[in-house]
């Protein structure tokens, strides 16, 4: 966990997009605060501590979803596994508002969300606590000079493998041939392997894969979606 005088974090990404619905308005005034995972925004809780996901969770194995979009595939894995918890973070308020009124129609129960910067939720998850991570279709951020804005740079994969236990799966989803490159140089890096071993291991989706909102903007537009499976090795490489 950081030390209360962390230094401030660029953030690059949208907070919000058109005006909610009331209904959206609704969730997130009743809804949002009961889902909280703890204290994890350092602005406004300088004095956090380490979350404690056994009053989460009990003995349930936690999963984490990093910007899980619309929320689509964040509550299929939890309707589909009830014995795990899984944490949600996205920043931007209208996916979290979408999330919110999927959680209601479908009733489950093991979900807690961050609203905010996945890195302020690193900060307070104690070491090897999770045991699947999904990053699904995250921004490409396309222009080179922006590269260093992916998640899968140092500064987002160093904590992400701190939090991780040994063993466990990280899966990466992304219709960007160029983000692909770039995780498949970075994230063995950070104390990761990837467990491809033919072309159909990263072209075929998992078995216990939902299509998402952007995977089928993307097929629609003519790409090509890639699943890339990692396993947390014991150490950093």
């Amino acid at each position: 966990m950081t030390s209360p005088d962390r230094p401030h974090r660029n953030f690059y990404g949208r907070l919000k997009g058109k005006a909610l619905k009331s209904s959206q308005k609704t969730y997130l005034s009743e809804d949002l605060a009961a889902l909280s995972p703890g204290a994890v925004d350092w602005e406004s809780n300088p004095d956090r501590q380490p979350l404690d996901l056994a009053a989460l969770f009990g003995t349930r194995p936690v999963w984490l979803e990093i910007g899980f979009g619309g929320g689509e595939h964040l509550v299929h894995q939890a309707a589909n596994n009830p014995d795990t918890g899984i944490i949600g973070a996205e920043p931007y308020i209208n996916g979290v508002a979408m999330l919110l009124g999927k959680i209601r129609r479908a009733g489950v129960d093991n979900l807690a969300v961050h609203p905010g910067d996945v890195r302020d939720l690193f900060d307070v998850l104690p070491d090897a606590s999770i045991s699947r991570a999904f990053l699904l279709y995250p921004d490409p951020w396309p222009k080179a000079r922006h590269h260093r804005r992916r998640f899968v740079t140092p500064e987002h994969l160093v904590p992400l493998a701190r939090v991780l236990k040994p063993g466990s799966i990280f899966r990466v989803a992304t219709d960007i041939p160029d983000y692909v490159r770039q995780t498949l140089e970075e994230v063995p890096r950070a104390g990761f392997e990837w467990l491809a071993e033919t072309a159909s291991d990263w072209r075929t989706p998992w078995d216990d894969w939902l299509s998402t909102r952007y995977e089928q903007k993307a097929l629609r537009e003519g790409r090509t979606p890639n699943y890339l499976t990692f396993r947390r090795t014991d150490a950093p490489a």
